[in-house]
């Protein structure tokens, strides 16, 4: 069975689309998916896979080459006197990607979904049922959305069985060179426009799309508010909100003349924490895609866009917890009747730990009743540290690891992308960088973590996430 699907049209802030996204299934006994119709996943919990990345073979850079794949029993997770190699030939499964993949995992990790980066095959997406150790059964319910998302897309599962995708692109203030050198040039910022797309992840599909310019008012298009990068949507009820890299240039001091060979003239950046007047979230109706307008908080000016992980999550309260990852230590909260920020809410990691220095939540993951994980760095300390936290009463302990001290395990949290959940465990791979490490499990009822599988390291290779 073949779709075309197109993209919808809106009027007014919205701008219409030509472009469409393509999905090939192939259904039915003796056809040539077996898998097609997968559906949901209402298995229970059967693995728990942990993911790697490795080098780039061209550049060498680390954890940037794609990724690994490996499906552990409940039982081997937690046995600390088994090894796991993932590098070893044949023991990972390379999952689908030029560089490393943005894996997202269904409820119970039964099934595991990732749109290629970059490359040949760039905006593919593939969905995976998850069989045990490197066998992972592809469902070839195939879709490609890189004439919506570019070949580099930013998606993640925004909901149960919905994945949204977001690009930005365009963005960019033109300077005409004479009038720069005359002093007559004025400032005209090009906004950029903002390309959305809903995925069907249980029926892998796109069932609705939209491109609009990004929704700055005059005012603020005036004081000279640009935006560099939308990511990590989450849906809560009818909205759906996107987190946003906002930075700043100042209009009053007009061009700035470069000093490179080109003579390239740009405007100067004032996009210090002082000039952005706060974090800021994109507002969507959902399932629409209609009336985008944005959100400001009072209690953070740092971005909140994240860069592999995911930083929002729909409190069992109903309300919508971010973080201000991957630079600020907050945790703010979006209220569920208003769709707006409730700017009575603030938790700070670093007033929870009674840190002096700054913090930086590099990911984590809410589990229910106000509590979650994270995972953070210390300026000016090396290593990588996780705290459980309490949203409700706003405290955060500390946990201690054998690793955490390892300066090697912040490039581990820059790239680190999940923390698993079964029930009342948290599962979180900790290797620093080219090193071995171990699957560690908390249990975030009664505060207390263990040493689960140990895990080898490679030369520029590092353990990722867990689903």
């Amino acid at each position: 069975m073949n779709k075309t699907l197109f993209k919808t049209t809106f009027f007014g802030a919205l701008i219409a689309l030509g472009t469409m996204a393509s999905c090939t299934k192939n259904d039915g006994p003796g056809g040539e998916n077996p898998n097609a119709g997968s559906g949901p996943d209402t298995e229970a919990r059967q693995f728990i896979t942990l993911t790697a990345a490795f080098p780039d073979p061209e550049t060498n850079r680390a954890g940037d080459g794609g990724t690994l794949a490996h499906a552990l029993t409940l039982a081997e997770a937690s046995d600390a006197s088994k090894e796991l190699n993932i590098f070893a030939n044949g023991v990972g499964y390379a999952l689908r990607s030029q560089r490393t993949a943005r894996v997202q995992g269904s409820v119970n990790g039964n099934f595991l979904y990732n749109i290629q980066y970059t490359g040949t095959n760039g905006g593919i997406f593939n969905k995976y049922r998850v069989a045990g150790t490197n066998k992972f059964e592809d469902t070839n319910e195939e879709l490609n959305v890189a004439s919506i998302l570019s070949a580099s897309p930013r998606w993640v599962k925004a909901a149960e069985g919905v994945g949204v995708g977001v690009k930005i692109e365009g963005a960019s203030a033109p300077i005409d060179a004479a009038k720069a050198a005359a002093g007559t040039q004025t400032y005209d910022y090009v906004r950029g426009t903002v390309d959305v797309a809903i995925i069907d992840l249980n029926n892998p599909s796109v069932p609705n799309t939209t491109e609009f310019v990004f929704p700055f008012t005059d005012a603020e298009k005036a004081a000279g508010y640009t935006v560099g990068r939308v990511d990590v949507p989450v849906i809560n009820g009818n909205k759906v909100y996107i987190g946003c890299n906002i930075s700043k240039v100042d209009p009053s001091k007009g061009p700035q003349r470069s000093v490179s060979a080109t003579g390239v003239v740009s405007w100067e950046w004032a996009d210090d924490a002082s000039n952005i007047k706060g974090t800021v979230t994109l507002v969507l109706d959902y399932p629409s895609l209609a009336n985008p307008k944005l959100i400001w908080s009072t209690q953070s000016k740092s971005a909140n866009h994240s860069y592999r992980t995911m930083t929002q999550y729909v409190g069992t309260d109903g309300n919508v917890y971010q973080a201000t990852a991957t630079s600020g230590s907050q945790i703010l909260r979006i209220n569920k009747s208003t769709s707006d920020y409730d700017n009575s809410y603030n938790f700070d990691l670093k007033t929870a730990l009674n840190k002096s220095n700054n913090l930086a939540i590099r990911a984590w993951r809410y589990f229910g009743e106000g509590k979650g994980l994270v995972l953070f760095t210390e300026t000016g300390v090396a290593g990588g540290y996780l705290a459980l936290v309490d949203l409700n009463a706003r405290t955060a302990t500390q946990l201690s690891t054998e690793v955490s001290s390892d300066a090697g395990l912040s490039s581990t949290f820059g790239q680190f992308q999940n923390i698993g959940v079964d029930g009342d465990l948290a599962y979180v791979p900790l290797t620093p960088s080219g090193k071995d490490g171990n699957l560690y499990i908390i249990n975030w009822k009664t505060n207390s973590i263990t040493k689960g599988i140990r895990l080898k390291g490679q030369a520029g290779s590092f353990f990722i996430g867990a689903y």
